[in-house]
């Protein structure tokens, strides 16, 4: 025979919250992975043109994404920001005041889906040099935000190239990475452009190096 235990507490109760969904105070909406279901809303058609088709100077910048076991990451997507080739940005942000995209239709973002072999690409120029504290210059760099099933922040790192090798010394961000991982950083030339493999998750000092915010 079972019995009943009576209720000693009653339920939580909310008070109303007087106006609309302009007014209510809502809160910080919690950290969500990017899901298996990406493909859904995220991407857009010309996500990876960063400037467009036809543009002089265009190049591809490739990213694979590898978890600590080796395996592609087939569900990674990457958000790249960069300067334009004159080392501008047409966003009121900039300390030096805004300037028009050069080349033109240079939008300095871009949004791209990895493929089954976690290889993201998007399709832009090579930005220019930033100036940076202290009188110092920033070497031209690509910032890549990682985002994948499983993490519940993105991961942020930083593409230079190759060709750049007295500025990559130089740069102030470059150099606060230990002297042995710096080389994780820099991409390879491919033939159209660039490609770099970002490590993520490995206990074997092979991850690649990501930066706070």
């Amino acid at each position: 025979m079972t019995t009943d235990t009576p209720r000693t507490q009653s339920p939580p109760r909310y008070a109303p919250t007087p106006g609309n969904f302009t007014t209510v105070p809502f809160g910080q909406t919690p950290s969500q992975t990017v899901g298996p279901y990406l493909h859904i809303g995220l991407p857009w058609p010309d996500g990876p043109d960063v400037v467009p088709p036809g543009t002089a100077g265009r190049v591809s910048v490739s990213i694979t994404v590898i978890d600590g076991s080796g395996s592609p990451i087939s569900d990674a997507m990457i958000e790249t920001w960069q300067a334009d080739a004159a080392g501008r940005f047409d966003h009121d942000a900039d300390p030096r005041g805004r300037a028009a995209p050069s080349p033109e239709g240079c939008r300095g973002f871009g949004r791209a889906v990895a493929d089954e072999a976690g290889t993201a690409t998007v399709y832009t120029v090579k930005p220019g040099p930033l100036p940076a504290e202290n009188g110092r210059t920033e070497a031209p760099h690509i910032d890549v935000g990682i985002f994948a099933r499983g993490m519940l922040e993105r991961l942020v790192t930083r593409v230079y190239f190759p060709d750049e090798a007295e500025a990559n010394t130089m740069d102030p961000v470059l150099s606060t990475v230990p002297v042995e991982r710096r080389s994780a950083l820099i991409a390879d030339s491919v033939p159209g452009g660039y490609h770099l493999r970002v490590v993520v998750q490995d206990e074997n000092g092979l991850e690649t190096p990501f930066f706070l915010l």
